[in-house]
């Protein structure tokens, strides 16, 4: 009998011959860890009426969220649930929950997201600890993971493969296919491909890694990987205890490949930032390093760098090697940058998704709501049910005021819809069953004051972020603020099978109200709101004449105050203790509310403005402006970021933007004319010339100064210089007519 504390890595399930077997990977301290469960049986729910056949069915004290009282299925396989069930959906029969992962299943009802506590006869084999049939149950446990990056050199897409480097946090190989005659240092030479891989796999396995990562790994490395070992009949031995790893194809268009790696992690780079809302121009290693480390990859200006790497391999095979461990030291380093590990990591405690899965936010919520909702003796539809879907009103957003401020304070609410459904209770539970005294929600919705499931839940988040935010814990709660942040979009989506048009209707009515509440507030002090949107306020003070601090200050208290308004006016009308808290977010030195292009009304979600760091340096924030829009060239984003500083610093521009001007038809800025033209999930890289849009690469016509402009240069400056009593024509001395 062995006990151990492990962090789950994966789970796999497969239909065997009497049952279904399901196997657990984790990490643990004492080292990896194996469990194999005794044989399960898949199980689904039906109502108690419906005419199902089943090697077992059982009675149980379960009903749906309408109030029937349901039966449970038990099958030796998935395959024969999922037969019975197209069975009874081809009758018109209803099924429950039958589209649940057996492996899955197992996890949730033991409320098992991140971790594990494994007790039972163990054996091992190889390093790993292999248990079988175990006791499995929950464990907050965050043991150190091993994380190893992987990057491959190939003649051209898809292979032969010319090199392979792998880097650790202390430790580093690159393998060359070679015939050089004498060695070079920090390569290994190999003869032939076949051994090449061979000898990547010797080396992963004896650095044994927890967690593989790399640049688009899945798609491209790990792909040409199994493709090249099935096409040379070499084992693609990538998992632990020599397991055999595959990559399985995207299930429909738009999505991802996956990768199955027994006993290990594969974390890509590009997937992983964006589940942790990293914001980039570009997601290329080379941009990315760039922006995060401030150095890239070691060949960059190539117009063909599969030719630059061809030539390496033919005539400097010690460059190539050099090139392809950097590019893995540059991913290591990005993961260290961005905190990538922990922040999948704690997700994964979170949100109970192995730590690979990117997205899934209605996963995560099945896994976290799914048990609770058993444990109150209710069962819950399938995912594909046919449902009615209605639509719910976005955010609110009120009409902009344009204009050139000086001295306008921003304000939001914290977490807005996650308050919301905390302080009215909105849950799909306490929707079905709302008890004899509801809390009113919208279109006919009530929701029960006790015994919500939902609140509760954003309860204990919202502690653990701001417990996070104290101890100084970024991955934590950024990862808590996404979870949150998702609940209001997967009460929307169809394809939740707790989606009921009510649920998020009553958060957004809410929403609507509180913003218009928080209108009426700010104008009752005397201080006009020029702008509003979802959970954020502009108020502008009127040239107050205050020091910076004093405004501050005023700020922080007009949110103290509205905070104990809403408090107040909720349990009065509601008998509702209120967790909406309005932030005193920014002061802005100046700011621009512009107008919709062509038009005297204000525009919605763009606006810039002037705030002082807490450094004591001016910066000037960006918001839906061209600036910060990648479908705009750099010269007109760099230029409308620059006129907005000198404005709002109250410095000449004139002569700087004729400068400009003229310097853009010398051909002196070519460098920033480039566009990025997005054409499904390809993006080229464009400019302007005589002939139209070319390569920028391979274009065969001049560039066509004058396009950039009158429709670059021209439109960008117009959103600023008509606040200061000028235009673009006029401030810049430039005619833009095209014709």
């Amino acid at each position: 009998m062995r006990e151990v504390e492990a962090l789950l890595l994966s789970r796999e399930w497969r239909d065997a011959d009497d049952g279904v077997e399901i196997v657990l990977w984790g990490r643990a301290p004492e080292g990896p860890v194996r469990v194999r469960l005794p044989r399960q049986e898949a199980v689904m729910f039906v109502p108690r009426d419906a005419p199902a056949r089943a090697p077992r069915r059982r009675e149980l004290p379960l009903t749906t969220f309408e109030g029937r009282e349901v039966d449970a299925l038990y099958f030796r396989s998935q395959r024969a649930l999922r037969s019975e069930r197209d069975r009874l959906r081809a009758l018109g029969h209803e099924t429950l929950e039958s589209d649940l992962k057996p492996s899955d299943r197992f996890v949730m009802e033991r409320f098992v997201t991140g971790a594990m506590h494994v007790a039972g006869p163990c054996r091992e084999r190889r390093g790993v600890l292999m248990f079988d049939a175990p006791r499995v149950t929950t464990s907050s446990a965050r043991p150190p993971l091993s994380i190893l990056s992987l990057d491959l050199e190939t003649d051209d897409l898809g292979g032969p493969i010319l090199s392979a480097a792998i880097a650790a946090e202390s430790r580093s190989h690159v393998l060359v296919r070679s015939g050089w005659p004498r060695p070079i240092e920090g390569a290994e030479l190999v003869v032939d491909e076949a051994t090449l891989l061979r000898r990547l796999f010797e080396k992963i396995d004896a650095l044994d890694p927890d967690v593989i990562c790399g640049w688009n790994v899945v798609e491209y490395d790990l792909a040409v990987l199994e493709a090249r070992c099935r096409a040379l009949g070499v084992p693609f031995a990538l998992g632990r205890a020599g397991e055999r790893a595959r990559v399985l194809p995207p299930s429909s268009p738009g999505r991802a490949s996956i990768a199955r790696v027994p006993g290990r992690v594969v974390l890509d780079g590009i997937a992983t930032l964006r589940s942790a809302t990293w914001s980039f121009e570009r997601f290329t290693l080379e941009h990315v390093a760039r922006e995060l480390l401030g150095r890239g990859k070691k060949i960059t200006q190539t117009a063909d760098p599969v030719a630059e790497i061809r030539r390496m391999h033919a005539e400097d095979p010690a460059a190539l090697a050099a090139y392809n461990l950097e590019d893995c030291r540059l991913v290591l380093d990005v993961f260290e940058a961005a905190d990538l590990l922990g922040f999948a990591v704690e997700r994964a405690h979170l949100t109970g998704l192995p730590l690979d899965r990117q997205g899934g936010s209605v996963a995560a919520f099945d896994h976290l709501y799914l048990p609770r909702v058993h444990r109150r003796g209710f069962v819950a539809r399938d995912v594909d049910a046919e449902v009615e879907i209605v639509p719910s009103p976005g955010g609110h957003v009120l009409e902009s005021v344009p204009g050139l401020y000086r001295d306008v304070l921003a304000f939001d609410f914290r977490s807005l819809y996650p308050s919301i459904i905390r302080t009215f209770r909105v849950d799909p539970l306490g929707l079905a069953a709302p008890g004899e005294d509801p809390v009113p929600g919208e279109d006919g919705a009530a929701f029960a004051r006790e015994g919500a499931v939902l609140p509760e839940l954003v309860t204990g988040l919202h502690e653990a972020r701001s417990r996070a935010l104290a101890t100084g814990n970024a991955a934590l709660a950024r990862a808590i603020k996404i979870l949150m942040n998702s609940f209001y979009g997967v009460l929307g989506t169809p394809g939740c099978r707790f989606f009921d048009a009510r649920l998020p209707t009553s958060i957004t009515r809410r929403g609507h109200a509180i913003i218009e509440r928080a209108r009426v507030f700010f104008e009752s002090e005397g201080l006009p709101v020029i702008y509003g949107d979802t959970d954020s306020v502009f108020v502008s003070l009127r040239h107050a004449g205050e020091g910076e601090a004093e405004v501050a200050e005023r700020g922080r208290e007009l949110a103290r105050a509205l905070t104990r308004t809403l408090a107040e006016e909720i349990a009065r009308e509601h008998r509702l203790e209120s967790h909406l808290e309005l932030r005193f977010e920014s002061h802005y030195l100046r700011f621009l509310m512009p107008t919709t292009r062509s038009a005297e009304r204000g525009s919605k979600k763009r606006y810039a403005g002037l705030v002082r760091r807490e450094s004591g340096e001016l910066a000037v924030i960006v918001k839906g402006l061209e600036a910060v829009r990648r479908d705009w060239s750099p010269l007109a984003r760099r230029v409308q970021r620059e006129l907005l500083e000198r404005v709002f610093k109250d410095a000449p521009f004139e002569p700087w933007l004729r400068d400009v001007v003229r310097e853009l038809r010398e051909g002196r800025l070519d460098a920033e004319l480039v566009f990025r033209k997005r054409e499904g999930r390809e993006t080229s890289e464009v400019v302007m010339t005589h002939a139209g849009l070319e390569s920028s690469s391979s274009r065969s016509a001049p560039i066509d100064h004058e396009h950039y402009v009158a429709r670059q240069l021209a439109p960008v400056c117009d959103v600023v210089l008509p606040f200061v009593g000028t235009s673009f024509e006029r401030a810049a001395g430039a005619q833009t007519s095209l014709f």
